[in-house]
């Protein structure tokens, strides 16, 4: 085994967790300050930012992250991660963009490109792509803004469909305009700009990323981005095993291995695994005071690590879907206890899996009465519920 350098048990790690992810008394006094304590959001649910910040920054209001995403722009939507969503703080863009985005291009490119000549719609898929991709370039460099139909309405190489799941509840016509259009926002060439289509729903206009920013994103070496990147991790998230780092940002064992030689990281003793941490974060975390935190579905603690066990126990199954995604979760020290949910009034009901005690029952109670005031009445639909919360609503779990 690794000679680790020290022992860090789970609960020095849910100390970390705390008091770095900006969770309980630990909440940032500003949206970018909390942004940067988790590197980016997750954001395929466009709930889910505005629900992870308000967990996270004092007074957060959604004029707040509008405001940072469409007029200040310090904070950009890029198709990353796992073929996820993100938004990243825009000096994290071109990290993120080596490290991860443009090996997501090549692959959502290659799907498409097989698709489409297996479908029979074009005979040279790449050189049909390469047009199609020119045109979108043209047609958004005077810096306006489209939305994928009308995109596709205005340029022909967008037009098309492709029969996927024939036979199934879910199959139909996947249209080949939005599956372009994320290839190339993976690239880093167009952006998810201005959304039509409120807080809680995704109707985003593309822009080219050098109009929207004011400035081409710096290229960086794969190598480089992934230990810049590998870097903001273990600041924020660490300690974490090689498997959380390859799961993470969807790449391989020997990139996160030659970024963590790079980096002159540390092992340590993960109660009996290896994990690692940046050499200059060795110090001991002492226990931080009771805390209690409501996170939404998809929140990037919850789904920070892939090795959950210390701070997951053995809830995965109530919490995270068949897909792994996590659902709206219940935190007390460190510690997912339960899930959430809103009743059709809008209130915020607590869906706990075990007794905490009174103490920390209340300062949860405190929670869903902040998140039921914040939402004021107004009612959002999970893209991602966890499993829980629908073995509730049947009455085959009593919470």
């Amino acid at each position: 085994m690794t000679q680790t350098a020290r022992r860090i048990d789970a609960e020095e790690r849910r100390a970390r967790l705390g008091r770095r992810h900006r969770l309980g008394p630990h909440r940032a006094a500003d949206l970018l300050t909390a942004t940067r304590d988790v590197v980016c959001w997750h954001a395929t649910d466009p709930s889910t930012v505005y629900l992870s910040a308000w967990a996270r920054v004092d007074g957060f209001e959604r004029a707040d992250l509008e405001r940072e995403l469409y007029e200040t722009r310090a904070l950009v939507k890029r198709l990353a991660m796992r073929r996820t969503v993100f938004v990243f703080p825009r000096e994290t863009l071109a990290a993120a963009q080596a490290a991860v985005g443009s090996r997501v291009a090549r692959t959502e490119r290659a799907r498409l490109v097989k698709d489409v000549e297996a479908a029979g719609l074009h005979d040279d898929g790449d050189a049909w792509f390469d047009r199609a991709a020119a045109a979108v370039r043209a047609v958004l460099a005077d810096g306006r803004e489209l939305r994928s139909t009308e995109l596709r309405d205005l340029l022909p190489e967008l037009q098309g469909s492709i029969l996927q799941g024939e036979g199934r509840s879910w199959g139909g016509p996947i249209a080949n305009a939005p599956r372009v259009l994320n290839a190339m926002d993976a690239a880093g060439e167009i952006v998810r700009a201005t959304n039509a289509g409120g807080w809680a729903v995704s109707r985003h206009r593309w822009a080219a990323t050098a109009a929207w920013l004011g400035e081409q994103v710096p290229a960086l070496a794969e190598e480089e981005g992934t230990r810049l990147l590998v870097e903001q991790w273990l600041r924020r998230f660490g300690p974490g095993t090689e498997n959380d780092l390859k799961w993470w940002p969807g790449g391989t064992l020997t990139a996160v291995r030659r970024a963590l030689a790079d980096l002159d990281a540390v092992p340590v003793d993960l109660d009996g695994r290896v994990g690692w941490v940046l050499p200059d974060d060795l110090d001991p975390v002492e226990p931080t005071e009771p805390w209690a935190a409501l996170l939404p579905p998809l929140d990037p603690t919850t789904m920070g690590w892939t090795d959950r066990e210390w701070y997951l126990g053995d809830y995965k199954a109530m919490l995270f879907d068949s897909a792994g995604n996590g659902g709206a979760s219940a935190w007390v020290d460190g510690r997912i206890v339960g899930g959430w949910r809103q009743r059709d009034s809008g209130e915020v009901e607590l869906q706990l899996l075990e007794d905490v005690g009174a103490e920390r029952r209340a300062l949860l109670e405190a929670e869903a009465e902040r998140l039921s005031a914040w939402f004021d009445g107004v009612r959002v639909l999970p893209r991602f519920p966890s499993p829980l919360s629908k073995l509730v609503a049947e009455g085959k779990v009593d919470v």
